[in-house]
């Protein structure tokens, strides 16, 4: 199949020309009739299989010029690095169109952003909790819109957008077009769909959180987070395929510790990339990695979420996810576009069952490959890595009295039993006198 088979204006065939594609994707062709047609719908599809262009070539083509300054379409993603690649995958594909577009994200300046809000746009791109920013603020109104589509959903229930997400929801208005993709979806996001849609469509072109065939997956067993970095700095030192890599690691910190143990062995060939650096930081990473000036890209999961960089050659998980939905964002980095690509995993004993765990959910072993013998197992512990230690004395220390409250001696006046009236204490007397004499008998 073409594009121009879809039906396609002409200045979004010239530009899908521009840009080198002549025939749509699986998840692309099978979208277009549905989201034409109003339905509400839900794409699940693998990662790098152009999930991005599934929504936008439909939403654009049903998109005509306005004078209109507040937006009609409004896409909500979880990151500020997403928000900009969409942003400008909608630039390139609506240069010979009139189409206002911006993206908004917290951590860059708002009173530019109210800017472009009031400058007029036809589409919005943001992340959840800079819209509601804007709403409270009575920048930005939302009745005008006619579609909303929430990319990456899953992550941002991970972030903690749920609330933020939902209060959008609720001030839209009640007759919209909701769409929905991501390459898996979790039960927030089910129950999020229960609510929110309307009968909606799924195109599911694989079972939900399947791994890309057309990745290699394999997987080391190594001790602690030290005999890691002595890992993969030997595969980057003495692998020339290792040509653009990802590694990726839990949280900022082991991020950053990766970096400063390896940038001084490969001097100028790494950057690194979490929620901490500031928007510069985080742009000159990306565009450091993205034309080859550094191979080696250190992110957290956060940020790189949806982030699609061409011609990955590896993936690496130096540790290994406790979700599996994670592992399969991860490793879809690589193999894009049906392109061959490899997916490292780092595994220690505890996290061993992270790993059984991923394979079950993808019906996929990893092959294990055995370490290289070069390479230099470390006894040296990081704090989380370190045994828990337990205080012997402590069982035989006396359990500390937990105080109930003040306490103090009754007053004497306050002592006296209450034995009732006057009327009780006859009835009692008599009752004892009578106790008294059948006791003598």
């Amino acid at each position: 199949m073409l594009f121009q088979e879809l039906n396609l204006s002409k200045a979004l065939l010239k530009a899908l020309t521009d840009l080198g594609f002549t025939s749509p994707t699986p998840i692309q062709a099978k979208s277009f009739p549905v989201i034409l047609s109003g339905r509400d719908a839900v794409g699940i599809a693998q990662t790098g299989t152009g999930k991005t262009f599934a929504y936008l070539l439909p939403v654009l083509k049903q998109l005509s010029y306005s004078e209109m300054r507040q937006p009609r379409v409004l896409i909500l993603l979880p990151t500020r690095e997403l928000v900009q690649q969409v942003v400008n995958e909608i630039k390139k594909l609506t240069t010979y169109q009139t189409i206002r577009v911006a993206g908004i994200y917290g951590g860059a300046n708002i009173n530019t952003q109210k800017q472009l809000i009031h400058n007029g746009l036809d589409v919005l791109v943001s992340t959840p909790g800079r819209i509601m920013d804007m709403v409270l603020t009575r920048t930005l109104q939302l009745q005008h819109i006619q579609k909303v589509v929430m990319d990456e959903v899953d992550e941002l229930m991970n972030l903690g957008f749920r609330p933020q997400l939902m209060q959008v929801l609720d001030v839209l208005p009640q007759k919209k077009q909701c769409l929905l993709f991501s390459a898996t979806l979790n039960e927030e996001a089910e129950a999020l769909i229960n609510h929110y849609f309307r009968e909606p469509i799924y195109l599911e072109l694989n079972q939900r959180g399947s791994a890309i065939e057309e990745i290699k997956q394999l997987a080391y067993a190594i001790p602690n987070f030290y005999s890691k970095i002595n890992t993969l700095e030997y595969l980057l030192q003495n692998n020339p395929d290792f040509k653009r890599v990802l590694v990726f690691i839990k949280n900022k910190k082991l991020a950053d510790t990766i970096f400063k143990e390896l940038d001084p062995l490969l001097p100028n060939q790494l950057s690194v990339i979490h929620s901490n650096k500031t928007q510069p930081q985080r742009s000159l990473s990306l565009q450091q990695f993205e034309d080859g000036t550094r191979r080696v890209l250190i992110a957290t999961d956060i940020v790189a979420r949806g982030l699609d960089f061409e011609e990955v050659s590896h993936v690496i998980n130096f540790d290994t996810p406790v979700h599996p939905d994670a592992y399969i964002h991860r490793i879809g980095r690589t193999g894009r576009a049906g392109k061959g690509g490899t997916a490292i995993t780092f595994f220690t004993a505890a996290e061993q069952k992270n790993k059984l765990l991923i394979e079950t959910f993808t019906q996929k072993t990893m092959v294990l490959v055995e370490l290289p013998t070069d390479v230099e197992l470390t006894e040296a512990l990081i704090a989380e890595e370190e045994p828990v230690k337990r205080d012997k004395n402590l069982a035989k220390q006396k359990k500390l009295e937990v105080p109930t409250g003040a306490f103090h001696e009754k007053k004497a006046k306050n002592k006296k039993i209450q034995l009732g009236g006057k009327r009780r204490q006859e009835k009692l007397k008599r009752k004892h006198t009578l106790i008294a004499k059948l006791r003598k008998r």
